[in-house]
This record gives C-alpha cells, sequence and structure tokens, in this order.
C-alpha cells in the first residue's frame, strides 16, 4: 500500500523536485512538473498534486515555512484537464451466452469469470476476496467498506445468488484456501489482471468491469422491471439521501427473480433477448 501511495511522487515529482529544499518549491514548479501528464494521466497527476499537498502540510508541521497554497495556485495554473474517462468496454448481451459457454474448464480464473458474470459484473475486489462465511441461503452478503459508495455510504449489499451462481460456487469449492473461493497459484487470492489477461489473450476488446454494463443492456432490452429495481442490482443509489432513506428493503427476492433470469439469458445457447414481460 505504502508503495502505491508513493508511487505518483517516485515517477512524476522527485525526480526533478527532489533536489530543491521545499521552502523553494512553489505552484509554478508544481505546474511544471505536472503539466506533461495532466490532460493524458489526469489520475495520475490529480493523485501527485494531492501526495505533494499532504507534504507540504507535513513540512508546516515540522516548522518549515512553506506555501500551503501552492498546490491550489498550481492546479489554477494548469487549467482543467482535458481527461475524459474511459469507460470499460463491454461485451454484447446477445454474445455473452457464447462467452459463458466458452469458460468450460473449471479452473480458478474461468469459475472466477463465470461467477463475475453470473452475479451482473460484481466488482473485482470483493469476488476476488469472496469467502465462503459470506454465503448464506443463496445470498452472498458483500460488507459495506468493499462497495464503491457515495461519501458516507457504507451499507452491506446482498447480491441473491441464481441456481446457477450457486453451481459454479460448488465447482470452486475444491480450490478454497484460508477460506477464499478464489486463491492465487501461490499466495493471497487471484490477481486483479488474471481476468483482464484472459480476454485480452482472445483478442477481446472488453474486459471483466464491462460485464455490468451487458447485465444492464439486457435488462432493458429484455425486461420491463422498474428502473430502480435494475439499478438496485448493480448496486446504485438512486434518489436523494432522504428518499433513500424511507426504502425499507433490499428487494431480494425480486432481485433473485431478475438474477434467474439473467443465468437463463446466460447458460442459453441463443440467450434469453425476446421481450420478457414482468
Amino acid at each position: 500500500m505504502a508503495g502505491r501511495w508513493f508511487s505518483p511522487l517516485q515517477l512524476h515529482v522527485l525526480p526533478k523536485l527532489g533536489k530543491i529544499p521545499i521552502e523553494e518549491v512553489d505552484q509554478r514548479d508544481i505546474k511544471d512538473v505536472l503539466a506533461p501528464i495532466w490532460h493524458t494521466k489526469a489520475d495520475t497527476a490529480r493523485k501527485a498534486l494531492n501526495r505533494i499537498g499532504i507534504v507540504f502540510r507535513h513540512a508546516a508541521a515540522m516548522g518549515l515555512t512553506v506555501d500551503l497554497k501552492a498546490t491550489e495556485k498550481a492546479k489554477e495554473l494548469l487549467g482543467a484537464t482535458r481527461h475524459f474517462v474511459k469507460h470499460s468496454e463491454s461485451v454484447p448481451s446477445r454474445d455473452v451466452p457464447a462467452f459463458y459457454a466458452s469458460l468450460a474448464v473449471p479452473s480458478i480464473t474461468h469459475l472466477t469469470l463465470r461467477l463475475l458474470i453470473l452475479t451482473a459484473g460484481t466488482r473485482s475486489k470483493p469476488l476476488r476476496f469472496l469467502k465462503l462465511n459470506q454465503i448464506e441461503d443463496g445470498v452472498w452478503k458483500i460488507e459495506g467498506q468493499d462497495m464503491k459508495r457515495r461519501k458516507g455510504e457504507t451499507p452491506d449489499f446482498t447480491v441473491p445468488l441464481s441456481s446457477e451462481a450457486q453451481r459454479v460456487i460448488d465447482l470452486a469449492r475444491p480450490f478454497v484456501r484460508d477460506g477464499f473461493l478464489f486463491p492465487s497459484v501461490r499466495k493471497g487470492v487471484i490477481s486483479d489482471a488474471t481476468m483482464s489477461c484472459l480476454m485480452e489473450r482472445r483478442g477481446m476488446a472488453a474486459r471483466p468491469h464491462g460485464f455490468r454494463s451487458s447485465f444492464r443492456f439486457w435488462l432493458d432490452e429484455a425486461t420491463e422491471y422498474p428502473f430502480e429495481l435494475k439499478e438496485a442490482c448493480l448496486a446504485h443509489s438512486v434518489g436523494t439521501a432522504v428518499s433513500r432513506s424511507y426504502i425499507r428493503t433490499d428487494n431480494i427476492d425480486k432481485r433473485r427473480e431478475i438474477m434467474e433470469l439473467w443465468a437463463k439469458h446466460v447458460t442459453t445457447e441463443t440467450g434469453v433477448t425476446s421481450a420478457l414481460l414482468i
């Protein structure tokens, strides 16, 4: 973790500013260092600017004379970033059944990808760190801290498991190590890049995260469930904080119904693409 935190400084800041006394560094120096990556590697540049600010505050706490506004001034000099977030490519929902069928080898990589698809593209981290004790009565409970939520929101999320998803979990049980359903070959759990690499080796532009879009498009094309229920399947928050506070149910039964339909689509050779009037 420390290495990743320090990386933006090590790669982009220290080579140019590392030998300059921090009291002599101003907004123009910071701007010149980050300008080459401000638009091309916007996320990295943002992290580097954040880290510089932390270093400056630490220096001030030590009694050094630094400009605590230097990073804000540098940001003004750099201007608005022209970088646009590139969303993960997805597999068209009609092609998901063929891809799922190609994951026929009961290996950890294939089984992980199969469960990811069946659970509507559950995010990588909670899936890779899935433990059997998180599953009870056909429901997988993901703790709030492992979910991508709005600031201040950390509720747990329940994933109803279709019959096919439970079958995949049973196939993975022999691989369990230290409680983890998808361990790596050496230690820990399967790598974040393992599934992406499999798709890349097959010459696919799509990536695992894109199956969330595949699922969502299928929901719109093949079902008539309410918008709020569709979003709930992806753990997306809908409405204001006040309106969400009045929601007393997680719609587990309806979501289970949806996941069974999705599993039927995924495991049927031609898929379930005709309108399903719900």
